[in-house]
Parts: C-alpha cells; structure tokens; sequence
C-alpha cells in the first residue's frame, strides 16, 4: 500500500479514499492531486514513489510532466493576451505573423487555431528532434506548409502544432516565448510551480514519467504510418512516442506549449481556480474572458482522434474532461491520465498529476474517481447547510 500524504478536511475523507484507492486497485505507482474551492485549498494530497527503479518517494515538491495538460495553459496565455486587447481571436494568424500566410492559410483566424480547425494538425516537412526541441525549425515548417484539410470544414486534434503555432503568435505579439511568458505573467504572481521550459535546476525534482504497458495492435498496425492520425500523434516525422524519452532532460528543458508542461497538481488546481475567481489577490483570467473561452466552438467526430471530441476556445468539454465533471467545466486533460480543469458553477479548480501512464479506449478511473469523492462531499455539504 502506498503512503499518502497531504490533507483533506473534515467531510472530505472520502477525496483521500479515493486517491488512495487508486495505488491499490488502478495501478497509480507515485501521484498528488489538489483541489480549490471558492479560491481556497481544500485538498493537497500526495504519494506513492516518483521513481520505482530507485524507491525515490513522491514527496511534497516533486513535479510531473502532464503531456497535453499543458495546452489548457497555453489557452489561458492567448486569452490574457486577448483580454488586455492585445490580440483578436478572430484576426488572422497571418496578421501576426507573415509568413505564416503562405499555401491556402491566409485566411485561417486565431479562433480555429484554438478549437482545432486550422487543418494543420500534422506537421509536414522533414525535421530532426534537435530542429523540433529548437523552435524556429519547427515553426518556419508550419508556416512553410499547406493545410491537412480546407480550414474551418472540420476539427481535428492538432496533438502538437496547437502549442507551437499558438506560441508564435505569443512571440510574435509579446516578444517572449510563451514559456517565459507564461513564468513572468502568470506563474510568478500565482506562485506556481509550473513551468514550459523546465530550467536545469527543476529536473532533479521530477518524478519518472513511466509508459502505459505494452499491449495491443499498435496504431500503424490499425491505421497505416502514413494516416493522419499517426502523423499527428507521432509527428512530426515519426519523432514521438509515449516511451521512456519523456525523461530525457532535453525534451523536459525544451518549449513544447502542447506537451511538456511540468508542475505539480496544487500549480493546475490554483491556476484554474483563478479562472473563476481570485486566488490570493490575483484573478487570471476576467469572467467574460473565461465565459468567452468555455464556449463550444466544435462537437463530433474528430478528424485525428476519430472518436467524438469536443471544444472551447482552447480548453476541452465534457465529455472530454472526466466522467461526473458538471456540464460548465473546462480545462484539459494530459496523454496518460493528467488533468486540470475549472468547474465555475461549484466553484472548484482541479489538478492531478501521476507518473504511471495509461493510454487505450477504455476510460481511465484515476481521476474519474477522485472527482465522484469531490462532488459526492460537495453536495453532502450543501445538504448539511440547508
């Protein structure tokens, strides 16, 4: 049984239950979940081991990266730059950045970047993972190519390009990288341990992100290398796996704003509280900024995931979150189990984090378990104040 840490309050015990429930009946090998409530912290748990080769424990401070956790980050960069009229949604990429409106993409708004319409999900051209972690390379690729499909016809994951084209626009508007822009704007006032870009000196503290268990056909097998789906969740050129080379300090140290964010549960649960509220003095986000945000721009089969998917204005939508999440909830999930999402409704901000992947068609209970315990105590609570 795993050691759990942390601490839940009174008539929340159940929140602990479940996430210790999880080490011995889901396979959570080390995790931490936070939980805000009207702005304030209510639940801090964490445990297990952050690297089981070593027995390392999961302390208090160890960080985790949290794969496409991260875009729900990117979005709220975008939509502050948005709110100080920095940027229109609705302006063209290419307005922002020039070279961007080359072969069929000139007319492509920020918004469909955002709600996965540009068609520029899979990434073309013939790049090095050295060219990819360097940003420049990867970026002057899209900008160089045409679209997957007409823009704006259809939605479909854009896995990676999401954060790389949202990113430039970042730089090109702020002149910052959106890792540094995000540290300085948001995470600094929030005191956030979360970075896009881990610094050297963070890699100590991360636990080892360990790949789902094998098993199965593979992807390729199913679709064929050259469909769109494996171009996007491989790509670009084939570079990515969800394997062991998430831990190498190249990829953590890199700017990756769709999928190699690093932090811990308490930076997800905050930041998305201050969404919907102020969290130590600081609001993030205005509310009709966020309401703005969370409103569905697409819903149906998805282009690249081929299942029904479902988005705002950069976050993700019931039923994409977690099962039992309220229908006003947005944030995103990660690749394996992360997830950070806002319920504006109840009031809550929601991080966890676990190293111990999962990928497959059937829906992960980790979280999904964690988030009954929260809104069964939620509503025993408000029964009680009646």
């Amino acid at each position: 049984m795993a050691d759990v840490h942390g601490e839940v309050p009174v008539g929340f015990e159940a929140v602990r239950e479940a996430f210790a429930e999880n080490f011995e009946r889901h396979g959570d090998v080390g995790a931490a979940c936070c939980i805000y409530v009207g702005g304030r912290k209510l639940v801090d748990l964490w445990g297990g081991l952050a690297d089981p080769e070593s027995r390392r424990p999961w302390r208090e401070d160890t960080l985790q990266l949290v794969f496409s956790s991260s875009k729900g980050i990117t979005a709220i960069c975008v939509h502050l730059l948005a709110q100080r009229g920095l940027l229109d949604l609705d302006a063209r990429v290419a307005d922002y950045w020039p070279e961007f409106a080359c072969r069929g993409k000139r007319e492509i708004p920020v918004r469909w970047v955002l709600s996965h319409e540009a068609g520029l999900a899979a990434v073309d051209g013939d790049l090095t993972l050295d060219e990819v972690l360097a940003w420049d390379p990867v970026v002057a690729a899209i900008a160089a190519q045409e679209p997957n499909w007409e823009p704006g016809t259809a939605h479909g994951y854009h896995a990676r390009s999401f954060g790389w084209i949202l990113g430039e626009i970042v730089r090109r508007i702020s002149g910052r990288s959106l890792g540094r822009f995000f540290a300085e704007e948001i995470a600094q006032p929030l005191g956030l341990d979360f970075w896009i870009g881990l610094p050297e000196r963070e890699i100590a503290r991360c636990a080892r992100t360990l790949p789902p268990a094998p098993g199965g056909a593979s992807l390729d097998d199913l679709l064929g290398r050259e469909s769109l789906t494996v171009r996007v969740l491989s790509g670009p050129s084939g570079l990515f796996a969800y394997d062991d080379m998430w831990n190498r300090p190249e990829l953590l140290r890199a700017e990756m704003p769709s999928s190699n964010g690093v932090g811990d549960a308490r930076a997800l649960a905050k930041l998305y509280a201050a969404t919907i509220g102020a969290v130590d003095g600081f609001r993030a986000l205005e509310p009709a900024t966020t309401d703005a945000a969370r409103v569905e721009q697409v819903a149906g089969r998805d282009k690249v995931l081929l299942v029904p998917s479902r988005f705002g204005l950069g976050f993700a939508l019931p039923p994409m979150l977690v099962a039992g999440c309220g229908e006003d909830c947005f944030g995103h999930p990660g690749a394996g189990g992360s997830l950070g999402f806002a319920d504006p409704e109840a009031g809550v901000g929601f991080g966890y984090v676990m190293n111990q992947m999962r990928l497959g068609v059937e829906p992960d209970p980790r979280a999904a378990a964690i988030v009954a315990a929260l809104y069964d105590c939620l509503g025993a609570r408000q029964a009680s104040a009646r």
